[in-house]
C-alpha cells in the first residue's frame, strides 16, 4: 500500500487516467475532484488570439467562461467580453472527442453548471466522495441546497449535448481512419490483450500523433526508465522501450477503458448518489463557489489526504500552469480558479511513483 494518499484535482481526461492509474497501479491517488469542463485551450494559440484583441497575458486579472461567452477581467478592473464561438478556434483538438462534461470517474465532481452565482454544483459519486461531503458539512466547511428541477435538467441537458456532439466528432474522425480507442466498446479479456502487445510506438501511432493526446503526464510518470519526456510538447520517447513495458499506452486516458471505468453515453452526468449545489463557508478566493479549495483544505487538516496535487500559475509566465504536490493549505488557496490551459499533471509526481501490477 502506498505511504502517500493524494486528493488530486482534475479535468475529466485527467480524471480518467487517474482512475486508470489506480487501476493498474500502486498508486498514491487516493481522492479524486473532478472538474466539470467543456474544452481546454492550448497556451500558445491563447497568446496569440490574445494578441488579436491588443491583450496580453500578463493583463488578465481572471478568466471565466459562461453564458457562451470568455469573460476576461482585466488588471485595469476593464472587462474584456470574447464570443465562445470565436475563441473556440485555439480549443485544442483532444477536447472535441471528449464525452465528458462531468468527470463521471471521481470521487466528487465540481462545477458552476446548474447553480446560482456563487455557488457550485456538487455531484457525489462513491460512498468515499459522500463521507468527504458529510464531513465538510458537519464541520461548517460548506453549505449546501438542493438543485431546482429546472437547474437539474440545465446540466443534464448541457451535458448531453456535448455528448452527442462530439460522438459525431468521433464518427468522423474514425471515418478517416484517425482512432478513437477510448470510445471503442470492449471487453475486459479483449483489453488486457491489446495491452499486453502495446508499447509507446503504438501509443504514438493511435493517440498522440492523431491529435488525441491531452497531455495529462501519465505516460511519462510510469515510465519506469524516464524515457518519456513531456516538455510544452506531445510526448517524445528518448531511447527504446524495455521489453515487455506496456505501461504508457494502459494508463493512457485515450487507450482502451476498461468496463468498469468506461461511459455510459445513455447517461448525460453518469453515475451519481447525489446531486447538490453547494457555497464555501471558510474560503472566497477560487471559482464560484470556492468548493474545490474548501474540499482540500478540510481533506488536508483532517488528515484524510497526506498531500494534494493541484495547478497552480507560474510566477514568471502569466497563466502558465504547472502542477505540483503539496500539504499547504496557503498554496491550496492561492492555487485557487481556472486555468483553462493543461500541463501534464502526474509529471509532478515521479519522485513517488511505483511500478504497473
Amino acid at each position: 500500500m502506498n505511504e502517500h494518499r493524494i486528493a488530486m484535482v482534475g479535468t475529466p481526461c485527467e480524471i480518467m487516467a487517474a482512475s486508470k492509474l489506480q487501476q493498474y497501479t500502486d498508486s498514491p491517488i487516493d481522492v479524486k475532484l473532478g472538474l466539470f469542463c467543456m474544452e481546454n485551450f492550448s497556451y500558445k494559440y491563447f497568446e496569440n488570439f490574445l494578441s488579436e484583441y491588443d491583450l496580453k497575458m500578463d493583463d488578465i486579472e481572471k478568466f471565466q467562461i459562461e453564458k457562451g461567452f470568455v469573460f476576461l477581467s482585466l488588471k485595469t478592473k476593464e472587462t474584456v467580453k470574447i464570443p465562445l464561438s470565436v475563441a473556440k478556434r485555439i480549443i485544442r483538438k483532444n477536447c472535441n472527442i471528449c464525452v465528458e462534461l462531468t468527470s463521471e470517474t471521481s470521487d466528487i465532481s465540481i462545477g458552476s453548471i446548474g447553480s446560482d452565482d456563487g455557488w457550485s454544483t456538487l455531484i457525489i459519486r462513491t460512498k468515499k466522495g459522500e463521507q468527504i461531503v458529510n464531513g465538510a458539512l458537519s464541520q461548517k466547511y460548506i453549505e449546501a441546497k438542493e438543485l431546482t428541477d429546472s437547474q437539474f435538467i440545465l446540466l443534464n441537458r448541457i451535458a448531453q449535448s456535448k455528448i452527442n456532439k462530439n460522438l459525431d466528432n468521433i464518427e468522423k474522425r474514425e471515418f478517416l481512419a484517425r482512432p478513437v480507442l477510448y470510445q471503442r466498446i470492449k471487453s475486459d479479456e479483449s483489453i488486457k490483450k491489446e495491452f499486453s502487445e502495446s508499447n509507446f510506438l503504438d501509443l504514438k501511432s493511435n493517440v498522440i500523433d492523431v491529435g488525441s493526446c491531452v497531455l495529462c503526464g501519465a505516460c511519462e510518470y510510469v515510465c519506469p526508465d524516464n524515457l518519456i519526456t513531456i516538455d510544452d510538447t506531445k510526448p517524445i520517447m528518448n531511447g527504446e522501450c524495455p521489453q515487455d513495458c506496456h505501461e504508457c499506452f494502459t494508463v493512457c486516458p485515450r487507450t482502451f477503458i476498461p468496463e468498469n471505468l468506461r461511459n455510459d453515453n445513455s447517461k448525460a452526468i453518469g453515475n451519481f448518489i447525489k446531486v447538490l449545489s453547494v457555497k464555501s463557508l471558510k474560503h472566497s478566493q477560487g471559482q464560484d463557489g470556492s468548493i474545490v479549495t474548501t474540499l482540500l483544505d478540510y481533506l488536508l487538516t483532517n488528515d484524510i489526504v497526506t498531500e494534494a496535487l493541484i495547478v497552480d500559475k507560474q510566477d514568471h509566465l502569466a497563466w502558465k500552469p504547472y502542477a505540483k504536490i503539496t500539504n499547504d493549505i496557503d498554496e491550496v488557496v492561492k492555487s485557487g480558479g481556472t486555468k483553462y490551459s493543461v500541463c501534464p499533471v502526474f509529471k509532478t509526481m515521479k519522485n513517488i511513483k511505483e511500478g504497473v501490477n
